[in-house]
């Protein structure tokens, strides 16, 4: 099974290197990030030991093209994509915090009501809601990076009042995440989907509050099916999704929740394969353009040739 796993570059006047859950960051001469999209996959957490062939790409791909059309709401990152698997921007300064936005009761914000809460991150819930109903109106529920394990739900209080963000930054930040999520919505809707739930990051370059890392993609998004959500709702049934919650779902029903001294199962090839089609089968119906499947051979040193070629061609920034 071709997949690309890792990269291990030493770009010219590269000066760090980050390997997240999913992408191999390199920073170059501390104002430019390479940002390299790889097939590994994450769930609870945890970076499961199967990639995921075409995954990277699809990410890739979907983030540059969201980040493409919504410029205008807010600035972002993004400066080219000179790879499928590819996207070079400026370095921003990371504000601790990811913006989660809900439309709908689904995935932790479900298993949190499920045990009987009706507040997550300061925000209060209506009873009466079953898995996936709509909320009134989409509610943001921050989380911050732990310092090990999982992110942690905070409120916009404590956040606030600790000084993590600035309350005009923080105000800000909320306006720049309910901006996005209408426009995502909005796109969505033209495709026959619904966006159920999103995670946009944020940070700061020159006075500047910018947009990072990939918005709108199966790894930081739900969607559900429109033309069914309604029938499957009434029937108190499990939505049609596109989205990396049926990887959880196969983890959970495996035994695996990436707590302590559990064990991540075991991922044959027709489950691999079958968590490929969903991402093609995503990128395509959100983005409404034909996946097209890049070549795994000599991938490294495309990758490289391409990342070269367009730091040469990039005015950096003084």
């Amino acid at each position: 099974m071709k997949a690309l796993v890792e990269t291990n570059f030493s770009l010219p006047t590269q000066t760090k290197f980050y390997r997240g859950k999913v992408r191999d960051v390199y920073t170059i001469k501390d104002n430019l990030l390479v940002m390299v999209a790889c097939d590994r996959i994450s769930a609870f957490d945890v970076v499961l030991p199967a990639p995921i062939p075409f995954k990277g790409q699809v990410l890739n791909q979907l983030a540059k093209h969201f980040l493409t059309l919504t410029s205008e709401i807010v600035p972002n990152w993004l400066i080219s994509s000179p790879d499928p698997n590819v996207s070079i921007g400026h370095c921003c300064t990371p504000y601790p915090i990811e913006m989660v936005i809900r439309g709908y009761l689904s995935g932790h914000a479900w298993r949190e009501y499920k045990l009987g809460k009706r507040s997550i991150c300061g925000v209060q819930m209506p009873d009466g809601l079953k898995e996936n109903d709509a909320f009134p109106t989409p509610i943001i529920t921050p989380t911050i990076k732990a310092t090990v394990g999982h992110d942690e739900d905070i409120s916009r209080e404590e956040i606030i009042a600790q000084g993590i963000v600035s309350e005009k930054d923080y105000i800000q930040l909320e306006n720049y995440t309910r901006a996005l999520f209408k426009f995502g919505s909005e796109y969505a809707q033209k495709q026959g989907l619904i966006l159920v739930d999103t995670k946009y990051e944020f940070g700061h370059k020159d006075g500047q509050i910018m947009l990072m890392d990939e918005i709108h993609t199966p790894d930081s998004s739900r969607y559900f099916y429109a033309d069914t959500y309604e029938a499957i709702q009434s029937k108190d049934q499990q939505q049609r999704q596109l989205s990396k919650e049926f990887v959880r779902k196969w983890l959970i029903e495996n035994g695996f929740q990436g707590q302590e001294n559990q064990v991540v199962p075991n991922m044959d090839t027709a489950f691999i394969d079958s968590v490929t089609e969903r991402y093609i089968e995503l990128y395509e119906k959100v983005s409404g353009q034909t996946f097209q499947k890049q070549s795994y051979d000599n991938v490294s040193e495309r990758i490289l040739t391409n990342i070269t070629v367009a730091l040469n061609q990039i005015n950096e920034p003084h």
